[in-house]
């Protein structure tokens, strides 16, 4: 993990801000923005130019797909110096002028050099899954309905193989960056309706988390065992690895700072 971090500022003449943002990534195509679509930076930067003309793009700790959700992503804005909505009221402003699918949970003025995206030292995801024999309407949308019996300590014993410092090539999706990736923790907890497989590491690969719980539910079906899954690590192969789950069972569930703390919500199971 890197320790010396550059120190970030606003432009001349602005201020940043720190917000905590939640979203229901149903309706969005995404964070960043995008032509022709609809995503949640945009619906954010529409609701600060009801305030203010001069604010800048919002910057979030992680560019999440379409459909993925958010608990509690950090966001930074920098704004004029001169804006004069006061940081402890400046989330109900915004809600105000945000659709019910997304809202800003707390803001407040960043601490010096604090860079919502290039500062945070680790990001957390949690994915859900309805582990039951029937499907569920009140979490359609929101976890991915498994109805086969699941092995969680299969499930967590094949985990311990992934965590550490890798090359994680066999879960990403056409990525062209260097694919070695350090996952300080992967595991599974199981619940009498909701299981979480939360993911935490400072950087991840496209559809690396997608493709890391694919693979731990061919575990917990007996498709792939704990040498499986160190010889599908090894072989950098995408082909050998589980399908990517969908996106509307992952959330981005937090996010920590160096000397600043951490964001996040609390487990739902």
């Amino acid at each position: 993990m890197t320790t010396d971090r550059p120190v970030y500022a606003p432009p001349a003449g602005h201020r940043r801000l720190r917000l905590t943002v939640a979203w229901d990534g149903t309706p969005y195509a995404g964070w960043q923005s995008q032509p022709d679509t609809v995503t949640v930076q945009d619906t954010l930067h529409a609701a600060f130019e009801r305030l203010t003309p001069g604010a800048f793009r919002a910057v979030a700790a992680g560019r999440t797909d379409a459909g993925v959700h958010a608990e509690a992503m950090p966001v930074h804005v920098d704004v004029p110096a001169d804006f004069r909505v006061p940081a402890p009221k400046l989330a109900r402003a915004l809600n105000a002028h945000l659709p019910p699918s997304v809202a800003v949970l707390d803001a407040a003025d960043a601490p010096p050099g604090f860079h919502a995206r290039f500062s945070c030292t680790q990001r957390r995801y949690v994915y859900r899954v309805l582990a039951a024999p029937q499907r569920h309407p009140l979490w359609h949308g929101r976890a991915l309905h498994v109805p086969q019996r699941l092995d969680a300590a299969a499930m967590n014993a094949s985990a311990a193989h992934l965590t550490g410092t890798h090359d994680f090539a066999a879960f990403a999706t056409r990525e062209e960056r260097d694919t070695m990736r350090e996952l300080h923790a992967l595991h599974v907890v199981p619940g009498s309706l909701i299981w979480e497989i939360h993911v935490h590491g400072e950087s991840f690969l496209r559809h690396m988390v997608r493709g890391l719980v694919g693979t731990l539910l061919l575990v917990g079906q007996g498709r792939v065992g704990p040498d499986g899954v160190r010889a599908i690590l090894r072989s950098g192969d995408r082909a050998q690895a589980g399908a990517n789950v969908p996106a509307h069972g992952l959330y981005f569930a937090g996010a920590e700072y160096a000397g600043s703390g951490k964001t996040g919500a609390a487990s739902t199971t």
